[in-house]
């Protein structure tokens, strides 16, 4: 008798955590619905996307880790014929190697020095670019493509012929590019050059976007998960294609891999780097203490965490914002590099991506908060963004100490993560007072 009372107790408890959590999410939900400055940012957003695929306000280039992440904003302000054809263009600047370009310009807008601009004879109006430190170009190319795809509906742009070859084979040319010039064998995972996180600037040349001589062979966490997102997009747009097989066994070798050896298992974060050869670090520095929030972010992305690793990480993100006086959870890193281990002004700690405060990597990880079940958690952590946002009446590329607005101020790439956070968290409102 006394165990089925205490059955029974344990289920009336049950359901009335149940009942107490429904209410909870549906005042959240109401609470979502009715936020105004959601609205007013969503508008402002959509505005800055409708004015062009450029990166924004200062770029006048096309970049594919940019559109990548406000393309599906771009689909619903722009027509499915403007977007496909600013696509195609990527494909017509590939080279002949496979390599993928970052990004393209029209000739006569291309007005700054680089030692390597990238031309194709598929398209003789464009000039092409890449910051070669980076492996992330083709990965973001295909996810873009594949969210095209996945809205549009419109797989024919997969058979489009540019210079004798189709678009679905120029694809498995850039997985091949990637299988030869950038995948290392030992630990049969991508490589890059040593940079802060996702970013595209290595520390011990003025420059800092070019591979040379004083590059490090890297292997980290966001080239990977932005791998595994690729490969997954193809395995989706591409079901019945002859390499299907082979995409799918390569994502699971990238995914057992990353977290063998980029995930530690005692401190619950990816570490920032394995460096194959020579690495670039201070003697004594432990580069181990850094948590790489964008890349962990990604990784989330990819299914590489369970959602209890989820919310232990981004705890870690937040305990990380605490410690360091920065905004939001955008912050790139902490702790931050030593001053003087990067040159130029990204040498300062919190400035650009040594610890700067990214909206364009913080909302992505708002995105996966709602994905993975903890709306709650990130309509609290968007507030900071939401409310620069307003206050600024613009996106701004990144953000400093005291939440300082610094780079471009229309940043595309900030507008459509925001946009699409706040989709998602309006569509998960609205599924939730629909079951009420």
């Amino acid at each position: 008798m006394k165990r089925c009372i205490s059955i029974f107790t344990i289920a009336l408890l049950l359901a009335s955590c149940s009942s107490k959590q429904k209410t909870e999410d549906i005042q959240l939900a109401k609470t979502i619905l009715a936020d105004k400055n959601l609205i007013f940012v969503d508008s402002l957003a959509r505005q800055v996307i409708k004015e062009g695929f450029n990166a924004g306000s200062g770029y006048s280039q096309i970049w594919a880790r940019d559109l990548n992440t406000f393309i599906e904003t771009a689909l619903e302000e722009r027509t499915k014929e403007e977007v496909r054809g600013a696509i195609l263009v990527f494909f017509k600047m590939q080279q002949k190697n496979g390599e993928m370009v970052d990004g393209y310009v029209l000739k006569k807008d291309f007005t700054w020095h680089d030692d390597t601009p990238y031309y194709s004879e598929n398209d003789p109006e464009h000039v092409g670019f890449k910051n070669t430190v980076e492996t992330d170009q083709e990965t973001s190319l295909i996810q873009l493509l594949g969210k095209y795809i996945t809205k549009t509906k419109d797989h024919s742009i997969l058979e489009e012929n540019i210079g004798g070859i189709l678009v679905k084979d120029r694809i498995q040319l850039m997985l091949d590019y990637l299988n030869r010039e950038r995948y290392n064998k030992e630990y049969k995972l991508l490589w890059g050059a040593m940079t802060a996180d996702w970013g595209d600037v290595q520390p011990h040349d003025d420059f800092g976007c070019d591979w040379n001589n004083l590059s490090n062979e890297a292997i980290d966490v966001y080239d990977n998960a932005m791998y595994i997102i690729a490969l997954k997009t193809l395995i989706d747009i591409m079901p019945d294609a002859k390499k299907i097989n082979e995409w799918k066994s390569l994502k699971k070798e990238i995914e057992i891999n990353t977290m063998k050896h980029l995930w530690d298992k005692k401190q619950q974060k990816f570490i920032p780097h394995i460096y194959p050869k020579d690495s670039p670090l201070p003697e004594g520095f432990d580069e181990n203490k850094i948590h790489y929030h964008g890349g962990t972010t990604i990784a989330i992305e990819s299914g590489l965490l369970s959602k209890e690793q989820i919310k232990i990480v981004n705890d870690q993100m937040l305990e990380n914002v605490r410690l360091s006086g920065m905004p939001s959870i955008g912050l790139t890193i902490y702790p931050t590099y030593p001053e003087g281990f990067f040159k130029g002004w990204m040498s300062k700690p919190y400035a650009y991506q040594n610890g700067g405060d990214w909206t364009w990597f913080g909302g992505r990880m708002i995105q996966q908060l709602v994905l993975n079940g903890y709306t709650k958690e990130a309509y609290q952590q968007i507030q900071p963004m939401i409310n620069r946002v307003v206050k600024n009446k613009g996106f701004y590329e990144w953000y400093g100490k005291n939440d300082v607005p610094s780079g471009s101020g229309k940043f595309k790439g900030s507008a459509g993560v925001l946009s699409k956070a706040i989709l998602l968290m309006n569509d998960w409102a609205k599924e939730t007072l629909d079951k009420k």
